[in-house]
């Protein structure tokens, strides 16, 4: 009995380049996309180095305007911390330590094993950086570890791990781009893409990662709470625009990848 062909929609071949139609992108491009992608990022935080005025005025303002809008003095949270210094340099490598790793653990996770949302988290995180990298370029911000008013302390230098050198012979960083917090943001995108990504009732509990990173960043100084406010604005606008693949869709890749490997898998047996 002949089997019924799957609709022509359906048999369209590999795209050149990007795998198959809902399928993972192919890893070399990925990874020179990424690559180029961190390159332009750390190259325009650096272009806005050396408005160290600017950024200190910045800071002020946003300091009173914290205070004005009656938001919780971030010295509270740091206070908790130094009550411990167990717990205050557990804070510091988190802050250190856990960012960037957490960051492309879930992308090489989401990449092998939801290839469709993959794609979607891709261009959430292109567009928020984006985003983020404009602010920095807007307004240079200092942050609360540098502007004396604040009576908080830089936890990183006195306790460690520190990730800062000094500003003045920093070449890697640009120590002045606190607004918007990406470390809050990044984490609040793993937190996001592992809800919508996965299906287990345990998922909700990925949204302790931005919550903790949000406490951490106030309490070793190195974020306002307007920081992590105005990232998560952003980020809500870029979920606005981009939306997740719906599960049509993903069947619907499902099924193209099914019918893509079909051939490879006769080509096998025979």
């Amino acid at each position: 009995m002949k089997l019924p062909q799957p609709p022509e929609r359906l048999r369209r071949p590999a795209r050149p380049g990007g795998g198959p139609p809902g399928g993972r992108p192919r890893p070399v491009r990925e990874l020179v996309l990424i690559a180029v992608l961190f390159g332009v990022y750390k190259l325009g935080r650096l272009a806005a180095s050396g408005r160290v005025g600017e950024a200190f005025s910045n800071a002020r303002g946003v300091w009173d305007l914290e205070r004005r809008l009656r938001l919780p003095n971030e010295a509270v949270v740091q206070h908790a911390l130094l009550h411990s210094r167990v717990l205050v340099h557990a804070a510091d490598s988190y802050y250190a330590y856990v960012h960037f790793p957490a960051t492309a653990a879930f992308l090489i996770w989401i990449y092998l094993r939801r290839p469709a949302h993959y794609r979607w988290v891709r261009r959430v995180v292109v567009a928020l950086t984006a985003g983020g990298l404009v602010l920095h370029l807007l307004v240079p911000l200092a942050p609360p570890r540098m502007l004396a008013v604040t009576g908080l302390v830089d936890t990183g230098a006195k306790y460690g791990p520190a990730v800062y050198g000094a500003p003045q012979t920093d070449t890697v960083s640009n120590q002045y781009a606190a607004m918007p917090s990406l470390h809050i943001g990044w984490a609040a995108v793993v937190a996001v893409g592992l809800v919508v990504a996965t299906r287990t009732r345990w998922r909700w509990l990925w949204l302790a990662h931005p919550a903790l990173t949000t406490a951490v960043v106030v309490g070793t100084a190195n974020h306002y709470w307007l920081d992590g406010a105005v990232v998560a604005v952003l980020l809500a606008t870029v979920l606005a625009v981009v939306r997740p693949p719906a599960r049509a869709a993903l069947a619907l890749g499902s099924r193209r990848v099914a019918v893509a490997a079909g051939p490879m898998r006769t080509a096998r047996r025979e």
